[in-house]
């Protein structure tokens, strides 16, 4: 069975939804119930947060994931790309013997991803032959054939496909083709992409199909509202977490409680 880490990102400064991962939701920082499904699934050799902050380190340590070393502060801004933080990782592990066949990312603002969740993605990853990386996904709620670019006092449709009779902006959604939208709840890929083509996904991804609120991500105030509000009414249920809460969390406005 090849040897596979779990990477959980969490860097500090979120400023959408301030400081989202040490963010309590649950009575838990956000960033614990990723750290928690990838302990138990027992898929993972290794769980690693990488992050830039002691405190959020401390966090991770707390729910039982290693934090080797700090993020470069460089590889820790709103604009920097995956593979930055992903490489250094990998590469500074191999450095210290540490040397892993696969790695799987498991962002924090996906709590609704469970056990199960990482199981499936992991069973059908290692079953498909000739791919560089597995990647969740949900269909879409805004068709991109329905989406224009504006130009001044002009528009025009991203997409041209479709027939010029009846074009895909002025046609129904059924009768369009079926799309697909990544979203944070998994990756998985073989760690050969990143040392030998310095990608996340390389080129043969195959999809991962989530279900139901695995793929729910916290990007804005009104995801954080939208999820407080369902768990409150029983319509979501966040996966149970053994530890016990981490001392000085970051309540539901961002501030310590």
């Amino acid at each position: 069975m090849p040897s596979v880490i779990a990477l959980i990102p969490a860097r500090s400064g979120s400023q959408r939804v301030i400081d989202k991962n040490a963010r309590s939701l649950g009575g838990h920082p956000l960033m614990a119930y990723a750290i928690e499904a990838a302990r138990g699934s027992g898929v993972f050799d290794a769980v690693i947060c990488s992050t830039d902050s002691e405190r959020h380190a401390a966090i991770a340590r707390h729910y039982g994931a290693e934090v080797p070393f700090l993020r470069p502060v460089e590889f820790a801004t709103a604009t920097s790309p995956d593979i930055e933080w992903v490489e250094d990782m990998l590469k500074r592990l191999r450095a210290e013997g540490r040397d892993f066949d696969c790695f799987s990312i498991l962002r924090p603002t996906s709590p609704f991803r469970t056990v199960e969740t990482i199981k499936r993605a992991w069973g059908e990853f290692i079953a498909e032959q000739g791919v560089d990386s597995l990647r969740a996904v949900e269909r879409v709620a805004q068709h991109p054939g329905k989406m224009w670019l504006v130009r001044g006092k002009r528009m025009e449709p991203l997409l041209k496909d479709g027939p010029q009779e009846q074009p895909w902006h002025s046609s129904q959604m059924a009768s369009l083709p079926e799309v697909w939208v990544q979203n944070a709840s998994l990756e998985i890929a073989w760690s050969r992409v990143v040392f030998e083509g310095r990608t996340i996904a390389g080129t043969n991804v195959m999809p991962f199909f989530t279900e139901e609120a695995e793929g729910f991500d916290f990007n804005n105030q009104y995801d954080w509202d939208c999820a407080e509000a369902m768990i409150a009414q029983g319509k979501l249920t966040l996966p149970p977490i053994a530890e016990v809460p981490f001392v000085g969390m970051k309540n539901s406005e961002g501030r310590l409680g």
